[in-house]
């Protein structure tokens, strides 16, 4: 058990730097625009182009450690997430910046759906594997955390010119202690019976995903509309004729890249609808508390750091201790967990104003983040539980993928709404109803949470006896 735990360690490091990248840029934005000399749309395609990469190659990665190895997988990974981030440290242009954030997002692919399905294998049984997941919640935390605060710590320093580049290269060291103690004491794991890849089931998927994801973060740029809306189509027909693919595949007992078996398991279909659900809701929440903070209550950027760090405190605070809770009680808890998610969003819709004072802002973000930690491990563990280990890889790659796909959806719709309330010309007045659309439209997403959580089997949850 110790050794697992060790094991435990060594791949949440790979967690801690794919959650960590997605947050440390956003801070350091105004500093590289200004070094690199780039448009505010060339700004935007670098951030997105991490997301647009990890999501494009998630169900790839999870299919590769499932036929190749699991720790081998990793580790090549790893090693590509630091030749990219080494890359992006040293990019002295935005396309070259924007292309290195794409390697760096593909990279993190690789690494992410090892590190949910080996805590499948480490841990085969409820109870530690429950116990996994709530420090697979806590790194997620930690991630969020370490991420806006290096951004904004390594941007400030002034001993050297161009700081921000600290934020790509203080990844090499983490890199190199991953790998080391990876290739150590990881044990390899793959679907020996399969030697097989489905290359075409890659280029359509990655393709489609590609297309689909990039149309969603540029569907904002009303002077791409119609493009983005084309190549939204275009990635609905590919994603179409992948599907087919995969079921002929499977028919002819060719090698493919999803198996379309893991929908059969009713878990992994529950799971696959909650973590959408609540992923649509709490990327969008954070991009409207950005803007509502900034724009509508006109608190500086330092001051709404400081004050979603402490929803991120709530968030490793609950992970750490919502295991036994979970154990105990199940989806009860689970549930109450997302009504007092449900409960801050309505306080935050009826208490912020201008006259708010920030022990109010302080309190209510560390509730929703005990709300937020309470979920999100126990949802990867509802949909991976009972996946046989053939399939975990897989699994862990469609779950994720579906959850950054989800994100990139819940920040264009829910951001759409929000826009759309705001006006052209917004008061204050403005940006609180739409503030409140936007926070009422999170809330139908929880309820839908709820319901799949409610139909979960209780025994899936409670601590075996």
């Amino acid at each position: 058990m110790k050794n697992n735990t060790f094991k435990l360690i060594v791949i949440l490091f790979a967690q801690l730097l794919t959650i960590m990248d997605i947050f440390i840029i956003n801070v350091s934005i105004p500093s590289i625009q200004n070094d690199i000399n780039a448009t505010n749309g060339e700004m935007q395609l670098i951030i997105a182009s991490y997301l647009i990469g990890f999501a494009s190659f998630l169900i790839t990665g999870g299919r590769l450690g499932d036929l190749y190895g699991k720790k081998k997988i990793f580790i090549i990974g790893l090693f590509f997430f630091m030749i990219s981030s080494i890359a992006c440290g040293l990019s002295s242009h935005s396309v070259l910046l924007m292309i290195s954030r794409f390697v760096q997002g593909v990279s993190a692919a690789l690494m992410s759906p090892q590190v949910l399905s080996m805590i499948q294998i480490f841990f085969p049984d409820h109870e530690n594997r429950t116990k996994a997941m709530g420090w697979y919640g806590i790194t997620i935390g930690l991630g969020t955390l370490s991420g806006q605060f290096l951004g904004g710590y390594f941007s400030s320093l002034t001993f050297m010119e161009e700081s921000w580049r600290l934020i790509f290269l203080i990844n090499i060291p983490i890199c190199l202690l991953a790998i080391f103690l990876g290739w150590k004491v990881l044990d390899e794991s793959k679907n020996s019976s399969e030697s097989s890849f489905d290359f075409m089931g890659i280029f359509l998927l990655a393709t489609g995903l590609f297309c689909f994801t990039y149309s969603l973060t540029m569907m904002e740029h009303d002077n791409e509309r119609m493009k983005n809306i084309f190549l939204l189509a275009v990635s609905t027909v590919i994603l179409f004729f992948f599907i087919k693919n995969q079921k002929a595949r499977m028919e002819q007992t060719k090698s493919y890249l999803i198996d379309l078996k893991l929908f059969e398991f009713r878990n992994f279909n529950i799971g696959i609808i909650a973590v959408s659900f609540f992923f649509i809701m709490l990327d969008s929440y954070f991009y409207i508390l950005s803007l509502f903070f900034q724009d509508g209550l006109k608190i500086s950027p330092l001051h709404s750091g400081e004050i979603i760090v402490f929803q991120g405190l709530g968030f490793i605070l609950a992970s750490i201790v919502s295991p036994t809770l979970i154990f105990r009680y199940g989806k009860r808890f689970l549930i109450f967990g997302l009504i007092i998610i449900i409960s801050v969003l309505i306080a935050q819709g009826y208490l912020f104003s201008k006259h708010s004072s920030f022990l109010l802002l302080y309190i209510l973000l560390f509730i929703h983040g005990l709300g937020v930690g309470s979920i999100i491990p126990s949802l990867a563990n509802i949909a991976l539980s009972g996946i046989p280990g053939k399939l975990a890889g897989n699994a862990s790659g469609v779950y994720v993928t579906f959850q950054q796909s989800a994100a990139i959806l819940g920040i264009i719709l829910i951001g759409s709404i929000f826009y759309y309330f705001l006006g052209t010309k917004p008061l204050f007045i403005d940006y609180q109803k739409a503030f409140i659309a936007a926070l009422f439209t999170n809330i139908l997403c929880l309820i839908v949470v709820i319901i799949c959580i409610w139909r979960t089997p209780e025994g899936l949850l409670l601590k075996k006896k």
